[in-house]
């Protein structure tokens, strides 16, 4: 097999074997722990920029089937210990291999992934480099790596035109507007099931825009980069702030806080995969959840909502409510596929606000 290296910028050099697309590639090198769910891993726009790591040590084992893409992909690697060559599933289309080849996207296998998670564990997220040999001018690489950003990141995934999905059952009871920040094409698919004639719009439409279109409830999605950038997305979000009922998801949930006037920061390796225990400080209960993000809600002294989920690893914020302004948001995924739907009534909760936000305005 073709060799081909994964060097870190900390200089570290990672010989494996070469898989997917015959490409280079630069990302920032992030691991998710997930053991099943790759195919909706690696068509999660959130990864825009990123190289994936996938700390179990066998993937690929039942194929790709399309029906469960998320989105279009868009990270930029992929890091495995084994891929399967000979998948076993009556739904698989074509192997993990021949997807990413088809994707473009490069990927390294029989590289010592235990070793490489630690090392990100011990010393934070690492920006890397996916080649097919070694330059000769490793340091001119290096610094190149140590200046790599992922920028733009939510122009770059989100959709081009508006969209729109009916309510499933062809009886329409809300209209939401869902803002597309890299959104994951089950949120939708939530929403429609519930009962909603969904309007998917591009990240740049304004709060005039959408408050133009009457919708009962905006949807904010999950997405990729760091969400502090977005300024101008935060100025319309801001707009929309008790004029109607607001789910924020991920990204959406961050981008939230950060209108509310919370700050972010951003997380020493993040939190992404299938098996993260968050607690609800109102019930006390804990659910298994999805998550996908590498920077968190900073609520001390943030007033402007209240605390709702906490990490049940780190303690780190993963829900704000805001009962003031109709709004709510989590930090992670109750949309999941391939993972935990122990939080899917959340958008029960939001068709809930909905109606009663419309028998409110009624009186």
């Amino acid at each position: 097999m073709k060799k081909r290296y994964l060097i870190l910028e900390d200089g570290s050099i990672w010989e494996g074997e070469a898989r997917g697309a015959d490409a280079d590639a630069v990302g920032e090198l992030v691991f998710t722990t997930g053991m099943t769910g790759y195919t909706e891993t690696l068509t999660d726009p959130s990864y825009a920029g990123q190289i994936i790591l996938q700390t179990f040590p066998l993937i690929g084992n039942y194929g790709v089937c399309p029906a469960d893409f998320e989105g279009v992909p868009a990270a930029r690697g992929y890091v495995a210990r084994e891929i399967c060559a000979a998948p076993s599933n009556f739904r698989a289309e074509q192997t993990l291999d021949e997807f990413l080849r088809e994707q473009g996207i490069p990927a390294v296998v029989g590289v010592d992934t235990r070793a490489l998670t630690r090392r990100i564990r011990e010393s934070g997220v690492m920006n890397a480099a996916i080649l097919d040999r070694v330059p000769d001018d490793l340091g001119t690489l290096l610094a190149g790596l140590r200046d790599y950003r992922v920028r733009d990141a939510v122009a770059s995934v989100t959709c081009a035109t508006p969209a729109s999905l009916p309510a499933a059952d062809g009886k329409p009871r809300f209209r939401v507007v869902l803002l597309d920040f890299g959104a994951k094409r089950n949120i939708a698919r939530e929403l429609s099931r519930r009962g909603c004639a969904v309007q998917i719009l591009p990240a740049s439409a304004t709060a005039r825009e959408i408050l133009a279109a009457h919708p009962d409830g905006v949807m904010l999605s999950n997405g990729p980069g760091d969400p502090a950038e977005n300024t101008a997305i935060i100025r319309e979000i801001g707009a929309l702030f008790g004029k109607l009922p607001l789910f924020g998801i991920c990204l959406g949930h961050q981008l939230m806080a950060l209108a509310a006037g919370a700050r972010t920061e951003k997380l020493k390796y993040g939190h992404r995969g299938a098996n993260h225990p968050v607690r609800d400080l109102h019930t006390g209960r804990t659910y298994i959840t999805s998550q996908n993000h590498g920077y968190a809600v900073l609520t001390e002294g943030f007033r402007a909502g209240e605390l709702r989920y906490v990490n049940g690893n780190d303690m780190t914020c993963e829900g704000i409510d805001y009962p003031d302004r109709n709004a709510f948001s989590v930090q992670f995924h109750p949309e999941a596929c391939g993972g935990p739907q122990d939080t899917a009534f959340l958008f029960d909760r939001f068709t809930d606000l909905m109606e009663r936000s419309r028998t409110h305005a009624a009186r």
